[in-house]
């Protein structure tokens, strides 16, 4: 796959995000939900102050040979000034103008523990060059993510996990040759803590690493790790807590995904990828951008879900080992 494709075209990106119709999951693909915007930015960022003037920019951007920079005070991000502001005060004979009044105040911005996923969503949705990164806490600028940045981290970690996993050819069946019994399935239960976005996608990745263990095919794997993520993010910002099930036996993976939240008044319309009830804040914070459902539906050979209206929805998803995605 051509990354840089992937990341510098808009419909290119969107196919990667939306994943792939045949259920062939990439492990660019898997990557994107595994690391963490931290795991791939640029932390040593060149900024300027409010009260900087439009020439000090000019000269930074030459030096740096740079397009726009972040505007932070006593540590926190207040706004972002580009080469199009300068732009616009080299026309309007405004460079001695201080960068405050000149910079951009409505800011997006990316928090240092979210996916990569999120960031390559926004680029896609913004059409920005860069995004500054800051602290969920307390605000504090961190670091700045381009998508060059995303590509080289992307190439870093494809190479360290290259020859732990995608040299071995896995058959997920022989954990089960050992087993004396006329049927046998393992179950691992996590329990989702409602509104926890600092954990938000533990469960998935701890699902993930107990699958390669035991032997399964990277494939397979990625496609439960997705699913799962999606259906632990929608716990998590939907409802006040839950459960995530997971039954493996020699023929499937079966994922189940249960809460106690408000409930999916039309399931047929949550359906819809970019369709989303998130409220506002937790959009801020990066997370319910209206993919999770189609995702969870792309990577399953089955889907089940069911939902009432102030009592909850039960999810299940289930892929089958021995099908096109173990070959």
């Amino acid at each position: 796959m051509d990354l840089s494709a992937a990341l510098n075209t808009k419909d290119s990106t969107k196919e990667d995000v939306q994943l792939a119709q045949d259920k062939e999951i990439t492990k660019v693909q898997e990557l994107t939900y595994e690391l963490k915007v931290k795991d791939v930015m640029t932390t040593d960022v060149v900024t300027v102050s409010p009260k900087d003037s439009m020439n000090n920019v000019r000269e930074i951007l030459r030096i740096k040979r740079i397009s726009g920079t972040p505007v932070v005070q006593d540590n926190q991000l207040v706004g972002i000034v580009s080469i199009e502001d300068l732009i616009r005060c080299l026309v309007d004979g405004e460079m001695d103008a201080s960068v405050e009044k000149k910079m951009t105040r409505k800011l997006e911005a990316l928090h240092a523990d979210e996916p990569v996923i999120h960031a390559v969503r926004k680029f896609d949705r913004y059409g920005f060059g860069r995004l500054p990164v800051i602290e969920r806490d307390q605000g504090k600028l961190v670091g700045i993510l381009t998508k060059g940045d995303i590509i080289e981290g992307l190439f870093k970690k494809l190479q360290i996990d290259y020859h732990e996993e995608e040299i071995h050819r896995y058959r997920a069946s022989h954990i089960f040759e050992d087993i004396v019994a006329d049927k046998a399935r393992l179950h691992f239960q996590y329990n989702i803590v409602g509104q926890d976005f600092n954990r938000a996608g533990e469960s998935a990745s701890a699902l993930k690493k107990t699958l390669l263990r035991l032997g399964f095919h990277p494939q397979i794997v990625r496609r439960v790790a997705i699913a799962t993520y999606e259906a632990e993010m929608n716990i998590v910002i939907f409802a006040n807590g839950g459960q995530i099930l997971a039954s493996v036996d020699p023929e499937r993976i079966e994922i189940e995904a249960s809460d106690a939240g408000p409930g999916i008044p039309d399931i047929e319309q949550a359906m819809q990828p970019g369709f989303s009830t998130a409220p506002e804040w937790v959009q801020e914070l990066g997370f319910g951008a209206g993919m999770g459902l189609s995702n969870i539906q792309k990577c399953a050979d089955k889907m089940d879900l069911t939902s009432q209206v102030g009592k909850g929805t039960d999810l299940k998803a289930t892929i089958y080992i021995k099908g096109r995605g173990n070959r």
